[in-house]
């Protein structure tokens, strides 16, 4: 590899699943080495996930981060060496609401799920037609409700939808038209199209880390696989897609690489370094 100098970006950012994580989870020794060699060439790594902190912290233990972490789309700023919440920007809950109603006077009932707010918040789901998908690296803390009112009980981070008769880019794309004006609306994953406090976006998130990290967005590289990610390509100088990247990521991305099972972030910076 080039001497330290040669690196052309001073802030690598990170998106988690299927991008620095492979599809069992983990982080492969070669993905790990290429960081770590950015990181003595002088740049900065930070995860910028969709997950909020409680389904995030496990991760980032386990990989021995201790770094910022950008959680729930740029809503929560995370430090996760000193396991302490940062920032935390919340859904207001009366819009979320009415979002909710509105779309299910146009489009039927929804499937719907919310994120509580907070280091230990959990996600709240409705028993009989939702089901969040596990982490793999441990049990996303789950309550369930009987009724919605118990949705709004407590402050909100976001809020989980699912259709039973659309798929995830069409309900996202239909939500967008429906109360894109009120909320955020992104698909960060399969079965997983969320509403989000409206402006909310990795780039907020990034830019926020940034200004405490002394760096900018013409000086980082971002690697992600969704159109969640968009935003955070958008901010940085230069994105790169994983190989398995949803379509709208890949045709705004800079280049596009090997998948998350193939070592595509370390593929870049080894080249880079």
């Amino acid at each position: 590899m080039s001497g330290p100098t040669d690196f052309p970006f001073g802030l690598i950012a990170t998106d988690l699943d299927g991008t620095l994580l492979r599809s069992d989870g983990t982080v492969s020794p070669r993905t790990r080495k290429a960081i770590r060699a950015g990181r003595e060439a002088g740049a900065t790594h930070i995860v910028v996930t969709g997950r909020g902190v409680p389904w995030t912290r496990p991760v980032l233990d386990a990989l021995g981060y201790t770094g910022l972490a950008i959680c729930g789309q740029g809503a929560q700023l995370y430090d996760a060496g000193a396991h302490r919440l940062l920032t935390s920007v919340t859904l207001d809950r009366e819009v979320a609401r009415r979002a909710i109603a509105l779309l299910e006077s146009e489009l039927g009932p929804l499937w719907v799920a919310a994120s509580r707010d907070g280091i230990d918040g959990a996600v709240i789901v409705d028993p009989a037609g939702f089901a969040v998908e596990p982490a793999r690296d441990g049990a996303l803390p789950t309550m369930t409700y009987t009724d919605r009112a118990e949705l709004w009980a407590e402050p909100l981070a976001k809020m989980y939808l699912r259709h039973p008769g659309l798929d995830d880019d069409e309900l996202a794309g239909a939500a967008r038209e429906l109360v894109g004006e009120a909320v955020g609306i992104v698909m960060a994953g399969p079965g997983t199209v969320e509403l989000l406090p409206l402006g909310l976006s990795k780039a907020t998130g990034l830019s926020m880390a940034g200004r405490r990290l002394g760096v900018r967005g013409d000086e980082t590289i971002a690697f992600g696989d969704m159109p969640n990610d968009i935003p955070m390509f958008g901010w940085s100088a230069h994105g790169v897609a994983m190989g398995d990247a949803h379509p709208e990521l890949r045709a705004v991305a800079d280049e596009v690489t090997s998948g998350c099972d193939e070592d595509g972030i370390a593929e870049v910076l080894e080249r880079l370094l």
